[in-house]
């Protein structure tokens, strides 16, 4: 479960980058590359956007949008599970653009979400996936307003939850380390800053894995009872309300009284 940025913010946003003071904005070079760039940002499934992409890298090689196309890709790669694309395409936004911090950000949480606790490789996955996040969020606190267009309110929100993708991957590469207490003050900080429904579940996801089913209820409690979320994420917050239920009634059950000692009775 990972937060997508929505393509109706990403064609508000642009490219996606804090670009220099001297260094001119992206823009279409033509009619024809603008309506590519349109038919981009304005498809409706991933499959749609991928092909709108390619479209857009093919037809106009010379684009200043080919980092936000690679971007696109990712995140309609991450939309369909598919881990391996959604890195190949996200690794070529950010080489494309070193400061394409929206990228870094799917990187750092796919990587530190997919890091497994026997992983020959896993602390220096893990250590990538902070780096990405570190990275980004350090690039979305001094970025400038990418859109004349965004109003204040909607740059703060933007970069809110940019922030908040940082923390949360933060959070996962914490709890791959079962360092519980770290992870858990990670998703906080996501979840104050941009509270969504999937940042709730995987904060009362560490909270069971804490052991801490109290804080786990109440925040599960709250995801169920949002309207109109959707039926996979309302049954994923169920599903793990019922396992923080048996975990607290494990925990308050009395301990099973001592067995007598054993009285070696000899034979006369």
């Amino acid at each position: 479960m990972l937060r997508i940025l929505t393509i109706p913010m990403l064609a508000l946003c642009g490219a996606l980058t804090a670009l220099p003071a001297d260094q001119k904005p992206p823009a279409p070079k033509s009619q024809g590359e603008l309506d590519a760039l349109r038919q981009m940002l304005g498809a409706q499934d991933p499959d749609a956007r991928i092909k709108a992409a390619e479209n857009l890298l093919t037809k106009y090689a010379d684009t200043d949008y080919k980092a936000l196309a690679f971007y696109v890709e990712a995140t309609a790669y991450q939309q369909k599970n598919d881990y391996d694309k959604m890195i190949v395409y996200a690794e070529q936004a950010v080489k494309t653009d070193p400061k394409q911090y929206a990228a870094m950000l799917i990187l750092a949480t796919g990587i530190a979400q997919r890091t497994r606790e026997f992983d020959l490789d896993r602390e220096e996955k893990l250590t990538r996936a902070e780096k990405y996040a570190k990275d980004a969020m350090e690039l979305v606190k001094e970025a400038p307003k990418p859109n004349p267009q965004l109003s204040d309110a909607q740059w703060t929100d933007a970069k809110n939850d940019y922030l908040a993708q940082g923390h949360e991957a933060l959070g996962y590469a914490a709890r791959a380390r079962k360092n519980y207490d770290a992870a858990i003050a990670e998703l906080k900080q996501a979840v104050d800053l941009s509270p969504t429904p999937v940042s709730m579940i995987q904060l009362a996801v560490t909270d069971d894995q804490a052991k801490k089913p109290d804080d786990a209820i109440p925040l599960l409690e709250k995801v169920m009872a949002m309207p109109d979320i959707p039926a996979s994420i309302k049954q994923y917050a169920q599903a793990e309300k019922v396992r923080a239920t048996q975990l607290k009634a494990a925990s308050t059950q009395p301990a099973p009284a001592a067995a007598p000692p054993q009285v070696e009775i000899k034979k006369q």
